[in-house]
């Protein structure tokens, strides 16, 4: 079992230590079941009440929140930051792959990088370029002329088609799709024609793709992920989107193809966003929003209506239903009253 010393924690993660820093940790845990030789945290006071009974070795708090702590503290001005650097030093998670797998086909014209590893069952097909240290999951498929930069893992069963290009330090989950057919079709009296896709799926840096979420490549320009995104599982991605740095996408949300979505946006789960429109900066949409026109202002938006008492939803629904006839008579009366 991995441990260290709240002295070397401080250190590695930038707190302020209160206490003993010859302590020894080894896991973490919530803050009301932590016990002694784990670490916990607490970033919202509706959560301050568990402090004064808290059994964990430390505790990582704002310090605001220090007089109301017991036991040793790591104070930050980030305390979920303090966690998550912190789990990542405790992180057992194993690698997608290690070494060539007997079973993995791959391409006598594909490059591969030092230390690259294929799993069991994986496919890399005609001139695709894999960098240092890349691992292809088992069951994962790398479509022709593909390019995957060093450092970036892709978990089991992923198919990413041909001429995609993915950057370093990326990590895709199982059962992702990046770079299948955007939904383009002409119309001809009632029978639906396909448009080729021609376009490719560009992503970029330490990007993060959640398990079953897909990615359309472009029908003409191509679809762009820049550094540093997140993407949730289960989200659609159409064709043509561009999504600006370090902006957040949560589960099962849709964009609709040409979408341009800036930077450091944050999209909660649920949300359906209209293609061929523009989302500025630093814009959050929160849980279930549907947005139909651009938004040209930073800030946060909403549409989802909150779930309350069935009694109460039937009643709202039944005015709401009415309101076309409500407009009506308001109209009559105003005239009157001119």
């Amino acid at each position: 079992m991995r441990s260290i010393t709240l002295a070397e924690l401080a250190k590695k993660i930038g707190a302020q230590l209160l206490g003993d820093g010859s302590v020894a940790v080894h896991s973490l845990a919530g803050l009301d079941k932590a016990k002694e030789g784990q670490i916990t945290f607490l970033s919202s006071t509706q959560y301050r009440k568990y402090l004064s009974s808290c059994q964990a070795s430390v505790v990582l708090l704002k310090e605001a929140d220090v007089p109301y702590c017991k036991t040793n503290m790591l104070v930050m001005s980030n305390p979920y930051l303090g966690y998550a650097l912190t789990a990542q030093f405790f992180d057992t998670t194993p690698d997608c792959a290690t070494d060539i797998a007997s079973t993995a086909y791959i391409s006598p014209t594909a490059t591969l990088g030092l230390g690259v590893s294929v799993g069991h069952n994986a496919v890399i097909e005609e001139g695709v370029v894999l960098g240092d240290h890349v691992q292809i999951g088992a069951g994962s498929v790398i479509g022709k002329n593909t390019s995957i930069a060093s450092g970036t893992a892709l978990w089991a069963n992923v198919t990413v088609y041909h001429n995609v290009q993915i950057g370093e330090a990326c990590l895709i989950q199982s059962g992702a799709v990046i770079g299948g057919d955007g939904f383009g079709y002409a119309n001809d009296k009632g029978r639906w024609i396909k448009i080729p896709q021609l376009g490719r799926v560009v992503i970029g840096n330490r990007v993060e793709i959640g398990a079953n979420t897909t990615i359309d490549r472009g029908a003409l320009e191509d679809t762009v992920i820049a550094d540093g995104v997140i993407i949730d599982n289960q989200c659609q991605v159409g064709h043509n989107v561009t999504i600006g740095e370090n902006s957040a996408i949560a589960a099962a949300s849709a964009l609709g193809g040409s979408l341009k979505l800036g930077s450091h946006c944050t999209i909660a789960g649920a949300c359906v966003i209209n293609g061929h429109i523009e989302i500025t900066d630093g814009v959050t949409v929160t849980g279930m929003g549907m947005v139909m026109r651009s938004i040209t202002e930073p800030g946060v938006y909403s549409s989802g209506i909150p779930v309350q008492a069935n009694r109460e939803w039937r009643k709202m629904t039944a005015r709401v239903m009415k309101i076309d006839d409500f407009h009506k008579r308001l109209k009559v009366v105003e005239k009157k009253t001119i």
